[in-house]
């Protein structure tokens, strides 16, 4: 009569040594492998078993040890099923705007490169191999490295699979080919930038931006009791960005942090004009017909193209707005720790890309081989005070500004 297997059962016997075989391992005489079976949690709760044969005894054992040490057999799932179960997790636990850019980067780039794949099967060289192929530039694929590092660290803590083959694959870096300071405007162009835009919503919208250096999503979401007119100072601590299906939803600035930035002369009149007529908790910017402003109307209202255009800036972006306050403050005088708290970066190494104080290096470290090449050989110094070079933007490499207020239109 045919029953559970024993010790003497021939498949729990090894036949190379006639020795019985640990627990959870048996020999499969019609494969002529050793096999285990591992029980483990499923993805819905109950328990999965799976089995696979290994040729020697002491591969066998490895495997099991790893399953008695928590390895579960659903790493043997796809990394899209485990996507459809964990997805929710992850989209609760994160900004609806970064949802939306894990969306579109699962969706065009991890899924059809990946999606297929078991869980337990997915290493770092496979995902290097996948991001070549995956289009788009480094912001692009790093919100795909993302969501994928963050399916995979699940998949960990669940124990489907040993660790995260995504944290030993190299982000692709997110330092533009082009410096951020090369698409700061010039003062001249920010006069005429605002100059060519017809009086209202959208030019007090636009010196916001270029005068405070706050993100579009945040002047987007001022409020007129933001703005203390006294002390001379906006209290930025909101943000409205788009969601998963483009509604605008409003939630703490990209920092986290809320900061003070600086109501300057040349922006007060633009702020003064927005806040007349409103009550405390209106929004200080507006569409001309009372909606909500953003950059996007903000293109259509002004003529972006054309605008752009005229003051030889084909590949102008709103956001260069935001690097042209950087800079400028950085060229005004102000230090590194200042320009950051106004910007609301989350490091200084990201503050120190608009920083003109690399840019005479070269000048002035010639200058001092000079010198102590011919005070070595005694000859007399002809060094001299230069001027540094001044650079597309008018103004003075590795020197601050000596008129901060020349910004003021």
């Amino acid at each position: 009569m045919a029953g559970r297997p024993n010790r003497d059962t021939p498949s729990r016997v090894d036949p190379r040594t006639g020795r019985p075989l640990p627990e959870g391992i048996r020999w499969r005489a019609d494969r002529q492998r050793y096999q285990i079976r591992v029980v483990g949690p499923s993805v819905d709760g109950g328990a999965a078993e799976r089995s696979r044969t290994f040729m020697t005894l002491a591969e066998a054992k490895r495997e099991l040890a790893k399953a008695v040490a928590g390895r579960n057999p659903n790493g043997s799932m796809t990394l899209e099923q485990w996507h459809e179960k964990y997805w929710p997790a992850i989209e609760s636990s994160i900004r609806p705007a970064t949802a939306r850019g894990y969306g579109v980067g699962w969706r065009l780039r991890v899924k059809p490169s990946l999606g297929r794949h078991r869980l337990e099967d997915i290493t770092s060289p496979m995902i290097e191999s996948a991001m070549v192929a995956w289009p788009g530039g480094a912001s692009a694929k790093n919100d795909a490295l993302a969501v994928l590092s963050r399916l995979l660290d699940g998949a960990r803590r669940s124990r489907f699979i040993d660790h995260n083959p995504a944290r030993e694959v190299k982000r692709p870096s997110m330092r533009e080919s082009i410096s951020p300071v090369s698409r700061a405007l010039t003062l001249d162009q920010i006069r005429t930038l605002l100059d060519l835009v017809p009086e209202g919503a959208y030019r007090g919208y636009l010196a916001a931006l270029v005068y405070t250096g706050m993100r579009a999503g945040e002047a987007t979401a001022l409020r007129v009791g933001d703005v203390d007119f006294g002390r001379g100072v906006i209290h930025v601590s909101r943000s409205l960005s788009p969601g998963q299906h483009g509604e605008l939803i409003e939630q703490s600035p990209k920092s986290h942090k809320s900061r003070d930035v600086p109501l300057i002369d040349a922006l007060r009149p633009y702020a003064e004009v927005a806040a007349r007529g409103k009550q405390t908790n209106d929004r200080l910017f507006a569409g001309p017909d009372g909606g909500r402003l953003t950059n996007h109307n903000a293109r259509r209202g002004v003529d972006w193209e054309t605008l752009r255009e005229a003051i030889g800036r084909p590949d102008l972006r709103i956001h260069d707005l935001r690097h042209t306050s950087a800079t400028i403050l950085f060229d005004a005088g102000a230090s590194a720790p200042d320009v950051q708290a106004t910007l609301g970066h989350s490091s200084l190494q990201v503050t120190e890309r608009y920083s003109r104080a690399r840019e005479g290096v070269a000048l002035r470290a010639g200058a001092a081989l000079n010198d102590a090449f011919k005070n070595a050989a005694g000859e007399p110094s002809q060094r001299t005070t230069r001027q540094a070079p001044a650079d597309v933007n008018g103004t003075l490499m590795a020197q601050p500004h000596r008129r901060s207020g020349e910004i003021a239109r």
